[in-house]
């Protein structure tokens, strides 16, 4: 058995190869927005180090957003091609679900969140890896509206955020030690845990999760 985790939902791209999702090579990088020109050079590095080919794969994961409208549309057709050309089975997972996930055991609410521009956050909420408030977008007051209990915020989120969380709620807001440095892993372990449940997509209905329609080309509505 053999994995690769795909994410390209921002400017810090994340791939992965994992056998039975625990991971045996990773790699994470400031793409920016040259996702189209840079994916497949790493995906292609990370094999090479890895001893192992395309050939090997037996199931493809990717992250379906939300996120960059690039991005997405790259790292979800490489998947798709991936897996459509080799019959693989495919498993897509939302990038918030992933953002919370390695933080599933704090005792309270993760919400995981990131920019959105506009001057709005995109973000969901879980608890103990479920998920108990689907993808939306929020002003940051706005959300701090939603908080009542300690609450661990994590996923893309500079200083300047932070602070404002902090300003808006006190001790409510708390924030992970260590952030992880890319989604490769968590989406090793979750599209691992979606396949062995019957969990794949049909590459041809495997579309990104946009919070708001991108400033071109067709999107599919979210659904929970």
């Amino acid at each position: 058995m053999l994995e690769l985790s795909i994410d390209t939902a921002s400017e810090m791209a994340s791939i992965a190869l994992s056998r039975g999702g625990q991971v045996i090579a990773e790699k994470s990088w400031l793409c920016q927005r040259n996702h189209t020109v840079e994916l497949l050079p790493a995906i292609d590095e990370l094999f090479s180090n890895a001893g192992l080919a395309r050939g090997d794969l037996t199931a493809v994961f990717v992250s379906t957003g939300p996120g960059m409208y690039t991005g997405l549309r790259v790292g979800i057709a490489t998947a798709k091609g991936l897996a459509r050309a080799a019959s693989l089975p495919l498993v897509g997972v939302g990038r918030l679900e992933l953002d919370a996930y390695p933080d599933a055991a704090f005792d309270g609410e993760v919400v995981a969140i990131h920019k959105a521009g506009r001057g709005e956050l995109a973000w969901a909420a879980y608890r103990h890896g479920h998920e108990i408030a689907a993808p939306s977008l929020a002003k940051p007051v706005e959300l701090a509206g939603f908080v009542s209990e300690r609450t661990l915020f994590t996923g893309e989120i500079d200083d300047s955020l932070a602070t404002t969380l902090r300003d808006s709620l006190g001790d409510l807001a708390v924030f992970p030690p260590d952030p992880a440095p890319g989604r490769g892993a968590a989406l090793a372990h979750l599209g691992h845990a979606r396949l062995i449940a019957g969990g794949t997509h049909e590459p041809a209905l495997l579309v990104p999760i946009y919070l708001r329609p991108p400033a071109i080309g067709p999107q599919a509505p979210h659904s929970a």
